[in-house]
């Protein structure tokens, strides 16, 4: 019932804000309360998806930890859809909220660990208050600040799907955070909803958030535990969109999320992790890496895990992106043997609605709205059949391939 609801509420606001507003208007309304001038902007995506390969297949077969519960059979080509999203901004004055929803994750409380039982359909919900460009407090469900590709948009990815080492991220959380952005230059435009870099400042800029447990995070067991609290804690410094750097550090308490007869905090250790990033926009060629040393995997002592990525982008024309991502990592779990585990992203995004003819980061975010992503994934090392098999938190096995069709308003 609950679902039936929620999807109707939806679609009624939909419904009312394309009849309120017009294209030019970017699904925006505008209102004056008293002295204030408030707004409301509505927006979307969803991502549709063909996927196959015995990678995939594999991957369907098995659980968050990488244990095998089921077999390699499956259709050759699934459909699916990885994201279908909606959601509002408000402003009014120096106040900010947000809501976005998604319409593909479980739409109910029952089970939800995240400390307040919040359904994994809310993406992000938070107000904030913009005393100016340095100073930002949220509080909600927001990103927690930990990983630079997982703090960027869903919609707006070099390839189809985050990688592997997006298992390593404390995900989204119920907490509080604080930010700024572009500090010791004037001119920058920060409107108070950014989690990553979506602009192109000059400047550094921060985040640190105190929240519940992290358990959406594949790093934090999904079971009530013995309490405590997950931190982060982000640096970063832009020049333009050329360069961006970044570095966090992020921790979340006993994250083996269990009570058993005895138990201590020794039986319970805190999961936590060092990620570094680099970005830049160099017109038609952009170049990523970024790199994550994680600890306590779970809460089991000494299982450590390394991923890094690789990537490189080119326009072969204004229509046509050629990208290669490569995902390497080393997992260190006690009692077994170290694993490794390359993921090779081979893809193509292709373009249908150009309203830019520049190679800006501007324009190639608004390339995104309506774009078709073509990806084969090629794995390496301690694939599937091997004596040893990759013993991580995610990634493919073996080969796959997915064929995306985005939009997004």
């Amino acid at each position: 019932m609950m679902k039936k609801n929620m999807i109707k509420l939806a679609a009624g606001a939909a419904t009312v804000l394309l009849m309120a507003t017009s294209a030019h208007a970017g699904y925006t309304m505008k209102k004056k309360v008293g002295d204030v001038d408030t707004k409301l902007t509505f927006f979307g995506f969803a991502q549709l998806e063909a996927v196959g390969g015995n990678g995939m297949k594999l991957k369907y077969a098995e659980d968050g930890a990488g244990t095998r519960v089921g077999t390699n059979s499956g259709s050759d080509i699934n459909f699916r859809a990885q994201r279908i999203r909606l959601g509002w901004k408000y402003v009014a004055g120096n106040v900010r909220g947000k809501v976005f929803l998604d319409f593909n994750q479980g739409h109910d409380s029952q089970g939800a660990t995240d400390g307040a039982a919040v359904p994994k359909m809310i993406k992000d919900a938070f107000i904030a208050y913009k005393f100016n460009n340095a100073f930002i407090p949220k509080l909600g469900v927001i990103k927690m600040p930990n990983g630079m590709g997982f703090t960027m948009p869903g919609w707006n990815l070099d390839i189809a799907e985050r990688g592997f080492d997006k298992a390593l991220v404390l995900e989204r959380n119920m907490g509080l955070m604080i930010s700024g952005r572009g500090i010791g230059f004037s001119g920058n435009k920060v409107n108070g909803f950014e989690m990553g870099h979506e602009r192109p400042w000059k400047g550094f800029g921060y985040d640190v958030m105190v929240a519940n447990q992290a358990n959406r995070s594949k790093a934090v067991k999904k079971t009530s535990g013995m309490g405590g609290n997950s931190y982060a804690v982000r640096g970063m410094f832009d020049y333009t969109e050329k360069f961006h750097i970044e570095a966090s550090y992020a921790v979340s308490e006993n994250a083996a999320g269990y009570v058993a007869t005895g138990a201590t905090s020794a039986d319970n250790q805190d999961y936590s992790n060092i990620n570094v990033g680099i970005d830049s926009n160099l017109g038609k060629l952009s170049l990523k890496a970024e790199y994550f040393d994680a600890s306590n995997v779970q809460g089991i002592k000494n299982w450590d895990e390394n991923v890094y990525t690789a990537t490189a982008g080119y326009f072969v024309t204004p229509a046509v992106e050629a990208v290669v991502k490569h995902m390497q990592g080393t997992s260190d779990k006690p009692g077994v043997s170290s694993t490794d585990l390359g993921n090779t992203y081979l893809g193509l995004n292709i373009f249908m609605s150009m309203p830019y003819s520049d190679f800006s980061r501007k324009a190639k975010r608004t390339r995104n709205q309506h774009k078709i992503v073509l990806n084969y994934i090629v794995a390496s090392g301690d694939t599937d059949g091997s004596s040893n098999p990759w013993n991580g938190l995610s990634g493919y096995k073996d080969d796959a391939f997915i064929a995306q069709y985005q939009f997004k308003f």
